[in-house]
Parts: structure tokens; C-alpha cells; sequence
């Protein structure tokens, strides 16, 4: 992987992402079907926020107790908003981006996602996951002692 290519050649295009009034309920369906640990939070079709799955996991475990039935579960899902657990400052990426840049935010913050915008839209996302990924399938990596 050449670290001087734009973060467009690995990220992930065209991201799951929810709308910042839609129910946690929602989130927690679309980090079930599509096996998903960062959502972006969009209003007016522009950027406002994330959710991980952690903070999502976070807010959950915040109500659960061994009291607390599936009832109440479902119905605080359907109560509180993205907008209510959103991250809402976020580091961006432009699609043009280095990928040395990506990485040097990565390894400054204790975030494993960064949205990718143009003109406040979100045109992808890059996570570890994707550097992985491609280091990984890579052909050209080197694993060797020197």
C-alpha cells in the first residue's frame, strides 16, 4: 500500500449512515444486519456526527440492569435519538486525502474511524479495519526482519 495515495483508493464508499432524529432502535438494527461499529449521523444530507458501536454499547449498558426487562429496553430505544448519543466533534478526511494523513490522525486519537466528506457530505469512511485490510492483501509488503 503506497501511504502517498488518496484515503479514496481504501475506504469504504457510501457508508450505512442514520439520520440524527431516527430512534436508537434503528441503530442498534443497523449495526446487527450489517456487522457495522461506526454509523455517521447525517441532517439535510450533511455530516453533524458518529456513533460507535461502543458509545452505543456504552448508553445501553448505562439502563441495563438485572431488573430491567426487554420492555423497557425497547421502549428507551424508541425514545432516545441519534442525535442524543452522537460524537459531535469528528475529525474528516478529504476523499484526496494521503493515507500517511489518515494515519498520523489514527494515531493521534483514540477514534477507529474517520468520516470521509466533500462539500459536508460523506462520500466514505475509513476505519482501521480498511488500513488492515489492505495491508493485508497487499503483494507488495514486506514481513521480514531487518
Amino acid at each position: 500500500m503506497n501511504l502517498l495515495n488518496p484515503v479514496s483508493t481504501i475506504m469504504t464508499p457510501n457508508p450505512i449512515s442514520i439520520g440524527v432524529d431516527e430512534p436508537l432502535a434503528v441503530a442498534d438494527k443497523l449495526f446487527k444486519q450489517h456487522r457495522i461499529h461506526h454509523l455517521p449521523v447525517i441532517a439535510e444530507g450533511a455530516l453533524v456526527g458518529m456513533i460507535s458501536k461502543s458509545d452505543f454499547s456504552f448508553f445501553r449498558r448505562g439502563f441495563l440492569s438485572d431488573g430491567v426487562d426487554k420492555v423497557e429496553d425497547d421502549v428507551r430505544l424508541n425514545n432516545y435519538t441519534a442525535k442524543d448519543i452522537m460524537t459531535k466533534k469528528l475529525a474528516k478526511l478529504d476523499p484526496d486525502d494521503k493515507i500517511n494523513v489518515a494515519l498520523e490522525v489514527f494515531r493521534e486519537n483514540l477514534f477507529h474511524a474517520i468520516p470521509v466528506v466533500q462539500n459536508e457530505r460523506i462520500v466514505g469512511i475509513l476505519t482501521t479495519f480498511d488500513i488492515i485490510n489492505n495491508l493485508a492483501k497487499d503483494a507488495n509488503a514486506v514481513a521480514s526482519y531487518e
